[in-house]
């Protein structure tokens, strides 16, 4: 759906070096023989707002029969979000969703006190070559909805305001910005925007945001006078307004933050809790797998393997 806002009248006049407060660069991990490059959580900061994971996903191509296999996992206190830029990914989770995601679209998936799932290339796309390219971020829920129950949402990109503007494409997948709002549910101030730049293109920040940051996808772009290449996350000042212009080969950027949460999340392995004994309780019911009765089940179509309990 259309989106109009007058950014060039949030462009500020100045911008000051000292207002980026963070430069982070994502360590490489692996996720079901995958490569991805992870910026969130680092030593400088575990969080942007409520983002606590952020997964750079590719670009990568595969050649047929290849594909990415991410067995059934668990996951407490916190939301999914995937949202892909090329390719496509069929979600299982243990509500009984079947969801392939494309290019465009956005997955939520809110764990609450617990669920399974899996993500695979699909039966389509291992028919023959293919690539994929995209984000995964892990937002930790508020303290009171920590144990609400899991739920799954699809949103298409048309269900997404999108701008399309002089030499500015940008898509709010998740939260508010610039007056805007997406379908999305929301547990906690927070904003994701898909942008895209033509080449020498400027952009504002949203500024009614406590925590901002850039992740810079493709291409490069220029702040305070410096500049930035594809690969790096940004992470602002609160309070300061900003604009970043790209470079001569355009830019392809994802805006995220929001407002901090009431605490510090304590994180092991997929779950997240603002109380080490509620991880310790997820960690004890996931190792029993008492898949019929138990808190976590098995995807439904996906439920003849899983990831076992790491040691540490």
């Amino acid at each position: 759906m259309s989106w109009n806002p007058d950014l060039g009248a949030m462009m500020p006049d100045m911008v000051s070096a000292d207002s980026i407060e963070t430069i982070i660069v994502p360590r490489a991990r692996d996720i079901g023989g995958f490569e991805v490059r992870r910026a969130l959580p680092t030593i400088q900061r575990q969080m942007v707002g409520p983002f606590i994971f952020f997964d750079h996903i590719g670009p990568a191509e595969f050649l047929t029969n290849q594909g990415i296999d991410v067995r059934p996992h668990p996951h407490i206190g916190l939301a999914t979000l995937t949202y892909l830029l090329e390719g496509a990914i069929d979600h299982r989770d243990s509500l009984g969703t079947f969801q392939t995601i494309k290019a465009g679209d956005a997955n939520w998936m809110v764990a609450g006190n617990g669920i399974t799932h899996s993500e695979r290339t699909g039966i389509d796309e291992r028919a023959s070559d293919h690539s994929l390219f995209g984000i995964q971020s892990w937002i930790a829920l508020p303290e009171k909805e920590e144990d609400r129950k899991a739920s799954f949402s699809h949103h298409t990109q048309t269900s997404l305001p999108y701008l399309d503007d002089t030499g500015v494409r940008a898509r709010l997948v998740a939260g508010t910005a610039w007056g805007g709002a997406s379908p999305i549910q929301q547990f906690s101030d927070m904003f994701y925007v898909d942008v895209n730049l033509a080449a020498n293109t400027s952009i504002p920040l949203p500024d009614e945001h406590e925590d901002r940051a850039i992740h810079i996808m493709q291409g490069d772009i220029i702040v305070a006078g410096e500049r930035y290449q594809a690969g790096v996350m940004l992470v602002f000042r609160p309070g300061d307004r900003i604009t970043v212009t790209s470079g001569e080969l355009g830019a392809r950027l994802i805006l995220l933050g929001g407002a901090t949460l009431e605490g510090p999340r304590y994180i092991w392995w997929n779950f997240v809790s603002s109380s080490n004994e509620k991880i310790e309780a997820a960690k004890k019911d996931w190792a029993t797998g008492e898949w019929e009765k138990g808190r976590f089940q098995l995807p439904f179509g996906d439920a003849d393997e899983f990831i076992p309990l790491p040691d540490k």
